[in-house]
C-alpha cells in the first residue's frame, strides 16, 4: 500500500497515462560570467607567479632566487585578494538587486 491511486482505476490504467507536464528549468546552475571569471583568475594564478619569478630572477635580482620567489609569492597573494575582491563586489551587487526588487514589491 505504499503507492496510492484513485479509486476505480487499476494499476495498469494509472501507469498508462502520460506523466503530468511540469515546467522544466533549463538555466545553467552557474552563470557563464562566473565561469569566465574563475577561468581568468585560474590562469592568472598559474601564469602570474611563475612568469614573475622567471622575469625577475635574472633581470631584476641578478640570479637571487630567494627574492624572486618572494616576489612570486606576493603576486600569488595579489591574485588571490583580487579574486576575493571581485567576488565581494559581485555579492554586493546581488544584494542591491535583491533589495531593489524587495522595495518595488512592497510598493
Amino acid at each position: 500500500m505504499s503507492a496510492r491511486r484513485p479509486h476505480g482505476q487499476s494499476y495498469a490504467d494509472v501507469t498508462a497515462q502520460p506523466a503530468q507536464a511540469a515546467d522544466s528549468d533549463t538555466t545553467p546552475a552557474v552563470p557563464a560570467d562566473v565561469i569566465y571569471k574563475l577561468l581568468a583568475f585560474t590562469a592568472a594564478m598559474a601564469i602570474g607567479p611563475i612568469g614573475v619569478y622567471f622575469l625577475t630572477v635574472n633581470s631584476v635580482f641578478g640570479g637571487n632566487s630567494t627574492y624572486a620567489g618572494i616576489t612570486a609569492a606576493v603576486v600569488a597573494n595579489l591574485v588571490l585578494f583580487g579574486y576575493i575582491y571581485v567576488a565581494w563586489l559581485e555579492d554586493q551587487g546581488d544584494r542591491q538587486v535583491a533589495e531593489q526588487a524587495k522595495s518595488k514589491k512592497a510598493q
